[in-house]
Formats: C-alpha cells, structure tokens, sequence
C-alpha cells in the first residue's frame, strides 16, 4: 500500500551516465546540471564522483542547498541575475553566466567587498534567441569586463535549442569558436571556458564534429534521463530508468467513458474531447497538475492508459490491468524530463534516493 505520490531517484543509473557521458566527452569538461533535481545534493554528488568538473545551477536556493550540504566543487550560475543579488551570487558560485555589463559591473563590486575574485563567461546571442549579447557588441563588452579589478572574463558561451528549438550544428559553433579566438587575441591571453552548450551538442561532441576550441559543456538531461535532447531518444547506450513516480490509487471503480452533460472548461482553462468507448475502468491518483505535467508521464505497465488530470486528481483507464487495481495500490510511471523537474519542484511528491549499484 502506498500512501502518498513519490518520486524514486536511482543515484546507480545517474552515476553510470555520467561516467559514461564524461568517459564519451573525452578532452571536454562537463559541467552536470542539477537544476531539474532542485538542487539535489545527492544528484550532484554523485555527477561529481562521476567526473563532472563542476555543478550548474539556475537558482540561489539551489545553491544554498547544495553549499549547506558540503558541496565544495565549483558551482556555476546558469541564468543571469540582476544586481541587487550580487552579493549574494559571488558568495555562493564561482562563475556566472552574464550578458548585461551592469549586472558584472555589480558582481565586481561585491566580489571587493567579499575579497574574492569571481569568474564570468559572456554569452553569446547565436540563434536561438534565448540570452546572449550580439556577436558584434562582444568585442566592447569583453574590454569592458576586463578592466573590472576583481572580475575574471573566464571565457564565452552559447545556449541553443532549450527556447528556440535551434539545433548545435558546424555554423553556430563554428562561429563560437572564431569568437572565442578573436576574443583571445583581444584579451592577448588564452580564455578558460569555451562553452559549446548544453546536452543539446552531445551529439556533435560524441560524433567528433566538434570544434576543437570548444571545451566545456553544460550536462543534464542527458546524465538524468539517458537521452539526446533534440530527439528525446536515448543515446550512448545510457540508462533511462533513473526516475520512477508511483502514486497511489484513491478510487477504481467502472463508469462510462464519456462524461454527460453540457461541455465547458475543464479545471486548467482547456475544453477536452472524449472518445466513447463504453463503461470502463477508471482509477484515480493521488497526482495532479499541481505535481506535474501529467503528458510527461508513461506507465510502466502498458495496460494503463493516462486520460488527463485535473489540479489534484490523475484519471487513468485500467480497463486491461489484470489483476484488476484496488484503493491504496501503486500505480508506477517514467517521467520524462519536464515532468521530474515539477515533481522535483512539488512540495507534495515524497523523494527518495537509491544508494549507487
């Protein structure tokens, strides 16, 4: 009998990835990004002990969690902040990402303050419209950075696919990567960090298609969930079981498959369509879209068909499950990469970590 929704996390198939992705990258560091995890100690040590050479995270909280926890390895903030929080970022990460000068302008004030030096990476604006300064105003942002007196220009970064949907490809990175050497001519010192992406460019990184200026990038899905995310299909043989939800049944019982009555919105604001397909067997979880998005979700057991949710309630048809499910069973699910991140983010989905095999 389960009592509540939960969230199981095998730390065994996380740590497998990133070896795997690490062992795979050879000659490029991988950056592993918790920020679906919430900040997940447990998740970024285990991607540090598989050879990620630092953590990415996109929210304070986050990475107040992580440093309570012990986390000691480099941390780097993924989103821009604004300035009143700078103080803040310098205290808990060693290198931002930055496209606005003012915002650097008032990370080298706090990082004074606080005696230390803190390391950026300038993105770049390459096509997918997300952050980024354009590629003609980096030659002037990257001289006004390094005059800043305790401000480390680290290097420059691209992000693509994750707002746009534009795939990594020999042009866009091809280009990062003559920034990057007009950059280091400009600086007339090597840049730290070429920032190629995120798990998007794992497949250009594996194929040997990468430039060779390109040395860094920022891993997550992949690690978390096995996958390339331009196709949402596995790859380099990666595990894909590492996150299972279960959420209990609070009622089973047969009813007619198409709902009586004049049609209106439904509790999210969408007008559904039905299929009439007579009386079957419905059961009910304690899950709803409070949790997650219930389309990321896909039973385990292909006898259960997922027909929608409302804020607190997931309606499945269990018409073909046999032995037939009762109040209190679990009813087990793979969620894919949108849905852990809300479960992960729900106060409501009990986690729990599996030791590494």
């Amino acid at each position: 009998m389960l009592a509540k929704a939960t969230l199981t996390v095998d730390l065994g198939a996380i740590s497998d990835n990133a070896n795997d992705v690490v062992v795979a990258l050879s000659g490029i560091g991988v950056v592993g990004v918790t920020k679906c995890t919430c900040g997940s100690p447990e998740v970024a040590q285990t991607m540090l002990a598989g050879g990620a050479v630092a953590i990415g995270e996109s929210r304070h909280e986050n990475a107040e969690r992580l440093r309570a926890a012990g986390i000691e390895a480099p941390l780097w903030l993924l989103r821009g902040t604004v300035p009143e929080r700078a103080a803040e970022t310098v205290a808990l990460f060693d290198l931002s990402l930055n496209s606005e000068l003012e915002t650097v302008t008032a990370l080298d004030v706090a990082a004074g303050a606080a005696g230390r030096r803190h390391q950026v990476i300038v993105m770049v604006e390459l096509g997918d419209l997300r952050e980024g300064i354009m590629p003609a105003e980096l030659p002037a942002f990257a001289d006004a950075v390094e005059r800043l007196a305790n401000i480390e220009l680290a290097g420059i970064g691209v992000n693509l696919t994750c707002y746009g949907a534009i795939m990594p490809d020999e042009e866009n990175l091809g280009r990062l990567a003559e920034l990057a050497a007009q950059t280091e001519r400009q600086l007339g010192r090597p840049l730290r960090y070429v920032s190629g992406g995120n798990s998007g460019s794992i497949g250009m990184a594996a194929s040997g298609r990468m430039p060779a200026a390109v040395n860094t990038l920022r891993i997550g899905e992949t690690i978390l969930h096995g996958v390339d995310t331009l196709t949402r299909e596995r790859v380099l043989e990666l595990r894909v079981d590492a996150f299972t939800v279960e959420a209990p049944v609070i009622e089973c019982l047969s009813k007619p498959s198409l709902p009586s009555g004049t049609g209106a919105q439904d509790a999210c604001g969408r007008r559904p369509t039905f299929e009439d397909r007579g009386e079957r067997r419905r059961a009910i979880c304690a899950l709803g879209r409070q949790d997650c998005q219930v389309e990321g979700l896909t039973p385990l057991d292909p006898a259960v068909e997922v027909l929608g949710a409302s804020s607190d309630h997931l309606i499945l048809d269990v018409e073909a499950v046999d032995p037939p499910l009762a109040v209190g069973d679990a009813v087990a699910f793979r969620p894919a990469y949108a849905a852990t991140l809300e479960l992960f983010t729900s106060r409501y989905v009990q986690k729990v970590f599996t030791p590494p095999a």
